[in-house]
């Protein structure tokens, strides 16, 4: 198990939008936070500050480095299967799960929703999991308006069940974990240009900025949550969502909304 990192959480206030299909300004700016439970599972880079965003590497030349020192070419076969016929026309959005959806902690939580048995080195740990305030609404109608896929920097033995418990509707059509990152600059990177989806069409929901650093175009950034029962991100980033549902370009589409 990694080393844990503890910094000071930042987070937007949250704002509800008065009129039904109004955008907020707020859901789109990039928060500054920190995922705490991924510095446990996952490995994470701490800027000093902010700095420029690489471009994303050709896919040819693409190389990862793994924990070991060695390095290996990535494959070029797509992280995700044909588009099923019911996805046929929608937009591809990838999902993060841990401080976006849920939070998980080794320390006992009264009121987790759930406990996921996860084995590690050997040893078996109970991880509490809190839903996110309105997940369960938010998952429903992503479903009903993307191709919606996990993907997740943690490891599969603990993600894959909590996602179980999670997403019992089967809105994602597909888990990637951490063996789907790019290992890059100390950062297990969500490489959206590997997925075999048209980027165009494509967007990523991730409180980690680092997690999308490749495609910042792509992102649409989420404050990370932690047990505030008052939160509504998740809600507010509905009308958003509705709103890039019907663009036939991303990239367009999310100026648009940013200029408002």
């Amino acid at each position: 198990m990694e080393s844990s990192v503890i910094t000071q959480v930042q987070k937007e206030d949250v704002q509800v939008s008065p009129k039904a299909g109004q955008v907020s300004r707020s859901a789109l700016k990039q928060p500054q936070s920190c995922n705490i439970f991924k510095a446990l599972f996952c490995c994470l880079k701490v800027q000093d500050g902010p700095k420029p965003l690489p471009p994303p590497p050709s896919q040819s030349a693409l190389l990862e480095s793994q924990e070991n020192g060695t390095v290996v070419k990535l494959s070029e076969v797509s992280l995700l299967p044909e588009v099923k016929a019911e996805d046929q026309g929608k937009i591809c959005v990838v999902i993060d799960l841990d401080e976006t959806l849920v939070h998980s902690s080794f320390k006992p939580i009264n009121n987790a929703d759930f406990i996921v048995p996860v084995e590690i080195e050997g040893t078996t740990h109970q991880v509490y999991v809190l839903k996110r305030p309105y997940v369960d609404e938010f998952l429903r109608r992503m479903g009903e308006m993307f191709e919606c896929v996990l993907f997740t920097a943690s490891l599969a033995k603990y993600a894959d069940p909590v996602t179980d418990l999670l997403d019992q509707g089967g809105v994602f059509r597909t888990r990637l974990f951490r063996e789907s990152c790019v290992f890059h600059q100390g950062c297990y990177v969500k490489d959206l240009s590997r997925l075999g989806r048209d980027l165009n069409r494509t967007l990523i929901l991730d409180n980690s900025p680092a997690s999308y650093i490749f495609h910042p175009n792509n992102a649409i950034p989420v404050a990370s949550w932690f047990d505030d029962a008052d939160d509504a991100e998740l809600f507010n980033l509905l009308p958003v969502f509705e709103e890039l549902s019907k663009a036939d370009n991303v990239y367009t589409r999310l100026d648009q909304l940013r200029e408002q």
